[in-house]
């Protein structure tokens, strides 16, 4: 019989983080203390990741992401992409995007979504 506590089942985590400008030091900086939080917030070990989706706005072209996440966390193994956000008539700007999907125990009511800076307006009913 399987213990109902130790089932994983996939979930789909959300965040995003914005910086101050358009620089390999900020977007390196800000895509490790995005994914550090959402993986503490989560209790998510890097094993456990199935695949990572980057947006980022069109005023951020220096760094990829996707290269921090393999550079800084050692999973490069795991499937990523990266992409640019759909431009919006004054949307936020210098912002990064992150969608993940994990192996987790949590509930997806127990889920925290991680949004981070000026990204936090992006989402005020998880603030």
């Amino acid at each position: 019989m399987k213990n109902e506590k130790s089932m994983e089942s996939i979930v789909s985590i959300r965040g995003a983080i914005t910086v101050k400008e358009n620089s390999i030091k900020e977007i390196k900086a800000a895509t490790t203390k995005l994914l550090r939080e959402i993986f503490t917030q989560n209790n998510i070990q890097g094993e456990k990741v199935i695949n990572i989706i980057y947006t980022v706005t069109d005023d951020l072209d220096v760094l990829n992401p996707a290269t921090v996440t393999r550079e800084e966390f050692k999973i490069g193994s795991i499937p990523m992409l990266c992409v640019q956000e759909m431009k919006i008539k004054d949307g936020l700007s210098r912002c990064i995007r992150i969608m993940l999907q994990v192996y987790s125990n949590l509930k997806k009511e127990q889920i925290k979504h991680i949004y981070l800076g000026e990204a936090a307006n992006l989402r005020p009913d998880l603030a």
